[in-house]
């Protein structure tokens, strides 16, 4: 598992659309290996005010079929039978984040998964991450230099000349 962090403003964001293909590159190239499966979770998902849909169902649609609550994290379960209009903003990051991370893809991108984190959220945020992915690559962008260096085997830091590997307390 990979996290690049740094300042506002130097490309982490921007390098994760680059790789999802949903911003344009001004110089150089992004090569994948054909055929990877990509699942790319945005630092602001989208959350309509009225959206009469259950957090199984959100699952669902986000093309995770196996939303059984035996399958799914501490936590997680109870939020299958509620709409996710009435979850709070925590509750709702916890679900899009799970429905990135139950796919089969076969490199995960998450750009700020702390947002609308409070403190227990976050603390449930790192034991879903630290989860066996089975060879999967993750890659996070986050501004919680603490969660990537909890989470990650490698991390990268953004600084104006370029990236240096910054140390982790994770092996």
């Amino acid at each position: 598992m990979l996290g690049l962090w740094g300042p506002n403003g130097t490309g982490k964001s921007t390098l994760l659309k680059a790789i999802v293909r949903s911003t344009r590159i001004f110089s150089g190239h992004i090569e994948l290996q054909p055929g990877l499966k990509l699942a790319y979770l945005d630092q602001q998902p989208l959350r309509r005010s009225v959206m009469p849909l259950t957090g199984r169902e959100l699952l669902w649609a986000a093309g995770v079929q196996a939303a059984r609550p035996e399958v799914l994290p501490d936590g997680l379960a109870p939020l299958l039978n509620r709409r996710i209009d009435r979850l709070s903003g925590g509750q709702y990051q916890l679900l899009w984040i799970w429905s990135a991370l139950a796919t089969d893809a076969d490199l995960v991108l998450l750009d700020e998964p702390t947002n609308h984190l409070d403190p227990a959220n976050r603390a449930a945020l790192i034991e879903i991450l630290a989860l066996e992915r089975n060879g999967r690559g993750m890659l996070i962008v986050s501004h919680d230099h603490d969660l990537l260096s909890r989470v990650c085997s490698r991390l990268l830091e953004v600084r104006d000349r370029g990236l240096i590997e910054a140390p982790t307390t994770r092996g």
